[in-house]
């Protein structure tokens, strides 16, 4: 059985295609969702994309991620760069993520240089349009075939903090 990922789509990315096609392109959501669930059938994953305006369906996907899904690609939109409670329920959740956006934010307005996601997610991807969720499904693929590989640590390993068990000169 296919490991599901959702890819979740926060305020106005319903709009692609039409909102300031100069930053954002020219194609709409629904071609983002083809391209992407087209690279999960290749990667072995199956996608399950949607999209909300508000914060708290994000919210409440993220938390039925629990359990359900083997991992989250997050493109939260303005949400990046002002939800907490986003981050808390990923933090909560605690399954691999990779954040996307269509735009570089990092070229882009001073206030979209910080996201609240970023430091949850297993990477981040910016500045490659549409180009960006396939990269991400590539990018989640590997992540998920590193953690079936990965032997589980020990409990002793992961109660002990890393500078306590480096020797000391």
């Amino acid at each position: 059985m296919a490991a599901l990922v959702l890819v979740l789509n926060g305020p106005n990315l319903n709009l692609l295609g039409t909102r300031e096609p100069e930053v954002y392109g020219t194609e709409t959501l629904r071609d983002i969702q083809a391209k992407t669930e087209a690279r999960g059938k290749e990667r072995g994953l199956s996608i399950d994309f949607r999209q909300s305006n508000a914060e708290h369906d994000l919210i409440d996907w993220i938390q039925a991620a629990r359990g359900e899904a083997a991992g989250i690609i997050l493109n939260a939109g303005a949400f990046t760069h002002t939800s907490v409670a986003i981050a808390d329920a990923l933090a909560a959740v605690a399954v691999p993520m990779v954040e996307v956006h269509l735009s570089n934010i990092f070229r882009r307005e001073h206030f979209r240089h910080h996201s609240h996601m970023s430091r949850l997610a297993e990477g981040l991807i910016c500045g490659f349009g549409s180009e960006g969720y396939v990269l991400a499904v590539d990018a989640m693929a590997s992540i998920l075939a590193r953690k079936k590989k990965k032997p589980a640590a020990t409990a002793s390993a992961k109660r002990t903090p890393a500078r306590s068990r480096t020797k000391k000169k």
